[in-house]
């Protein structure tokens, strides 16, 4: 069924909707319509156009959060996907991690005791500390403190066309 996108009430994208959530949204004086489908939903007491662009009448404050998720991805972008041990820069799909303290050791999976490997160091260095394995971090696991300039880009097919004066230059669509 058709999508619905919610703005802030600064004309700001928020997120994609379901044409029902939209309506009781649209029902409940939470929000105005500012585009329309040219499809009707019929109920027994009214008939109302499928809203394309719904904006909220009151200003929502989106939280951005400020720390950066612990995963595979975000280990691989803090090392710029490079081995830790011998600094050899390759495809994601070649790496993987490694716990400096292994677990059976006491290391545990955070920031600070796992960096990105390949396979040969992470072989050669097998169940051992660096030192035990006579290897060297090239650089120390660490806590970002920053995002990773990483740019998530949406991908929309079949964007309706009203929406793309609301959508940013950083929004790739698909048609």
């Amino acid at each position: 069924m058709e999508r619905v996108l919610l703005l802030n009430n600064t004309f700001e994208p928020i997120k994609v909707l379901d044409w029902k959530k939209a309506v009781t949204l649209l029902t409940l004086g939470k929000v105005e319509v500012v585009e329309e489908y040219d499809r009707e939903v019929r109920t027994v007491s009214f008939s109302i156009r499928l809203p394309s662009i719904v904006r909220l009448l009151k200003f929502v404050r989106i939280k951005k959060k400020k720390e950066v998720y612990f995963s595979r991805q975000n280990i691989f972008i803090r090392d710029n996907f490079s081995c830790q041990y011998c600094g050899g820069k390759l495809k994601q799909q070649e790496l993987t991690f490694d716990h400096v303290v292994p677990k059976f050791m006491g290391g545990r999976t955070t920031w600070e005791n796992i960096v990105t490997a390949c396979v040969p160091c992470n072989r050669k260095k097998a169940g051992r500390t660096p030192s035990q394995a006579g290897m060297r971090l090239l650089r120390g696991p660490a806590k970002p403190r920053w995002t990773p300039v990483l740019r998530i880009t949406f991908h929309f097919k079949n964007t309706p066309e009203s929406w793309r004066d609301y959508l940013y230059w950083n929004t790739q669509l698909e048609n």
